[in-house]
């Protein structure tokens, strides 16, 4: 539907430094994102700007820089580390005679190549295809407007148009196919809810292990790999905690600073399961120089969906390759959230991260034993249906002495029923 240049993947970087906070990327973060889109990086440019330039983002002079790296190295892609405007994206590939990418398009892209599960592809596409409506340019170039003439009738409208219109039709598709997957999403999370299991999501900016500690504490095989955006499509599996019971262990997508706004859009439902988490393992990258600026952009997206009032555990991975340091667990002064130190390649502080889940999961979860009378067996059918009965005895009058654990939001709707006593339907005492 585009009328721009084929190209294969000998790509030039350009890189610009701006004094604003807002517009400043890390160089190495963009290369290691080409290489992992499959891009093979010829050359980088780098520059300073006070502000992005209207045509061409980059002054004349810096274009003609790239104009020429292009020509020397016979490159067929350029990328840039920020956002382009449409416009600009144009001029410079009339200027370039090659592929344009911005910094939201070279992440869409890695996004598509990883994206496995069915909802995972939908939600790349739909991303995918909010970004390529603002970047039509035309359509076949032979095509100024549909003619008249037998076989040529058609609406009268020009190239671009049809374009613009179809690509509509298949957001609307791919929207409501979304929107069912949703729907069976939304149901395992209230059927977990019921069971009373608490869940836990790995969080953090990409590349930070996550992965590997989730095989490690759940004995999964999920795809590792050492490049950003290994893991797309999110992985629940069960962990057995003491004191605790079965929990959820959900991976999920890693995050990065200025993540596009439509790939959040589109990967809510997934998001979703980190906003209703019972708790957050925030793995960082302890090796990583820039984890600081890592965990304010993880905060970030965190905020942006809602999930920044969900408990929170940091977990500094990685500790194997920093010098001197040993497995740990200690407490953030500033912020008061408990921090592990471990290494999920080396299994080392396995142990002190699942003693600190336990104890901040151990906060939202009450045990009490109650005492059901035999004519209450119908209460007692719901709560092993929900999951929440440990132990169990009958006395000699038929009395059931129930051990139960379940979440505080759930002892407190049961609360009314276990707590006041009711003569004519049997004492519901708790202890």
């Amino acid at each position: 539907m585009i009328d721009r240049p084929t190209g294969g993947e000998r790509a030039v970087l350009v890189h610009i430094y701006f004094p604003t906070e807002n517009m400043q990327e890390d160089l190495v973060e963009f290369q290691e994102l080409a290489v992992s889109a499959g891009a093979n990086v010829i050359e980088t440019i780098t520059g300073t700007r006070q502000a992005p330039e209207s045509k061409y983002f980059v002054g004349s002079g810096k274009a003609n820089e790239i104009c020429h790296a292009v020509s020397l190295h016979r490159a067929e892609l350029v990328i840039f580390n920020h956002a382009l405007t449409p416009a600009q994206e144009r001029n410079l590939e009339r200027l370039l005679k090659c592929r344009v990418v911005d910094r939201t398009g070279l992440i869409l892209d890695i996004f598509a190549q990883r994206a496995r599960s069915f909802e995972g592809k939908l939600q790349v596409e739909l991303a995918m295809l909010k970004h390529l409506a603002t970047r039509l340019v035309r359509g076949w170039t032979h095509l100024e407007r549909q003619r008249g003439g037998i076989g040529l009738r058609g609406p009268g409208e020009t190239q671009l148009e049809t374009d613009r219109r179809l690509i509509r039709i298949r957001i609307k598709l791919v929207t409501e196919r979304l929107i069912k997957v949703r729907k069976q999403r939304e149901q395992g999370r209230r059927a977990r809810k019921k069971a009373l299991m608490p869940t836990v999501a790995l969080v953090g900016y990409t590349n930070a292990g996550k992965s590997t500690l989730f095989n490690k504490l759940t004995g999964a095989d999920t795809y590792v790999a050492h490049r950003l955006f290994a893991t797309l499509d999110p992985t629940l599996r069960r962990l057995e905690l003491s004191e605790i019971g079965a929990v959820i262990i959900a991976d999920t997508v890693g995050f990065i600073r200025h993540l596009p706004h439509d790939l959040v859009e589109a990967f809510r439902a997934t998001l979703q399961e980190v906003a209703e988490a019972d708790l957050l393992l925030h793995v960082i990258d302890a090796h990583d120089k820039n984890r600081q600026a890592n965990i304010t952009q993880v905060n970030n997206v965190l905020k942006s969906i809602d999930a920044d009032s969900v408990p929170q555990l940091s977990v500094y991975n990685k500790i194997d390759l920093c010098a001197h340091t040993e497995p740990r667990l200690d407490q953030d002064q500033e912020t008061g959230i408990p921090r592990v130190w471990v290494s999920a390649l080396a299994e080392k502080g396995l142990d002190f991260l699942k003693k600190a889940m336990i104890v901040v999961l151990s906060k939202n979860i009450v045990q009490r034993e109650i005492v059901l009378a035999p004519q209450e067996a119908r209460l007692r059918a719901e709560l092993y249906q929900m999951g929440a009965v440990v132990a169990e005895k009958i006395d000699d009058d038929g009395n059931y002495h129930l051990v139960v654990r379940m979440a505080v939001s759930h002892w407190n709707k049961l609360g009314y029923t276990l707590t006041i006593p009711s003569p004519a339907a049997g004492n519901h005492e708790v202890k």
